[in-house]
């Protein structure tokens, strides 16, 4: 006897359940308490949540749970044609610059690659003893024989960082001076930012081929957008309601105070933003590795798969590197714009 039996017994709807055309099948405790002569009774403790699954076993009529999940990937499957005629277009700029950036990492030799790092930290952060530690760190990966797939991974990064900036900046603009786009837009960005990061694969991989590398692209800037698209428009609508009277007053024009005024003020927010974009981005990329992203996390899925503890420790050890490195010249970045505007 199914737990729920009661429910379309007493309110007359074992007429419409007996309509499928089948019958109540039986499970093998009911056969066994028949043969027993007892009565089979669930008790108040372990009574059943009335969840699909426990509905469908007192009608069938009453679908499955995994006639959902199943409805829903023959739902996806449907419309994966149509989507991928849109998107594949608009994606493929992106595959391009993954493809360039890598081309160059694994080509261009490291005599070339080391100093144009280090000229790149030296004009962000102007600190020498930062350059000396960026020095230090990639030349000890390149002594180990990662030298290669820290290029890889920083080269990945550098493009899905500065697409995010690109398209997150001024969707965090727009954010702030419209209150009702920002309704719009927060749920959206919530839901990113909580989907697990497996979970953005999944879509994806029915989508594009595992060969494409705009399919790990794309699952990289769907997580990395967020923290640069919120402090955007936070740090605009921080800037002192005064400062903005003020330029209205010496007959600034909207755009005008948007230039001139709110976005140098709110350019700590969103170098923060930007620091964190960096981040996760690198997170990403070695959940990436899944779908055939290179770079140091592959080395660490080489360790999980063929269980060699040292690869993956190292590997491990090396995308820490990485992080420190990008963690340290961003926020140098930020502190001097701190100190320019303190000034």
């Amino acid at each position: 006897m199914a737990s729920y039996d009661f429910l379309f017994d007493n309110t007359g709807l074992r007429d419409w359940c007996s309509q499928a055309g089948e019958a109540k099948t039986t499970s093998m405790a009911d056969l066994l308490a028949k043969t027993k002569g007892e009565e089979v009774s669930v008790s108040v403790w372990d009574f059943p949540f009335p969840s699909l699954d426990a509905l469908n076993e007192a009608c069938r009529k009453i679908p499955e749970t995994r006639d959902l999940t199943r409805g829903l990937e023959n739902g996806f499957l449907s419309i994966k044609d149509a989507l991928r005629f849109v998107l594949d277009p608009i994606t493929e700029p992106l595959s391009w610059m993954l493809d360039g950036a890598l081309y160059v990492a694994d080509n261009a030799p490291w005599w070339i690659i080391i100093p144009l790092l280090l000229a790149l930290t030296l004009w962000v952060s102007r600190s020498w003893k930062l350059v000396g530690s960026v020095a230090a760190s990639i030349m000890g990966l390149a002594f180990i024989d990662h030298y290669q797939y820290a290029i890889q991974t920083l080269a990945i990064i550098f493009v899905c960082a500065t697409i995010c900036v690109v398209l997150g900046v001024p969707i965090g603009i727009a954010m702030s001076r419209s209150d009702r786009f920002q309704r719009i837009a927060l749920p959206i960005l919530d839901l990113l930012q909580t989907l697990p990061t497996f979970v953005y694969l999944i879509p994806l991989i029915f989508l594009f081929s595992v060969t494409e590398s705009k399919l790990y692209g794309i699952a990289i800037i769907m997580y990395a957008i967020v923290p640069v698209i919120r402090l955007t428009d936070l740090g605009i609508r921080m800037v002192d309601k005064d400062v903005l009277e003020a330029a209205q007053a010496f007959g600034m024009t909207p755009q005008q105070k948007l230039v001139k005024v709110q976005i140098p003020l709110a350019l700590p927010n969103i170098m923060a933003g930007i620091n964190q974009t960096i981040m996760m981005s690198l997170a990403m990329v070695v959940i990436a590795s899944l779908v055939s992203a290179p770079g140091l996390g592959v080395l660490v899925l080489r360790g999980i798969r063929s269980l060699e503890l040292g690869v993956g420790l190292v590997a491990g050890l090396g995308i820490v590197i990485l992080a420190v490195i990008l963690d340290r010249v961003t926020k140098s970045a930020l502190a001097r714009v701190n100190t320019a505007q303190n000034r």
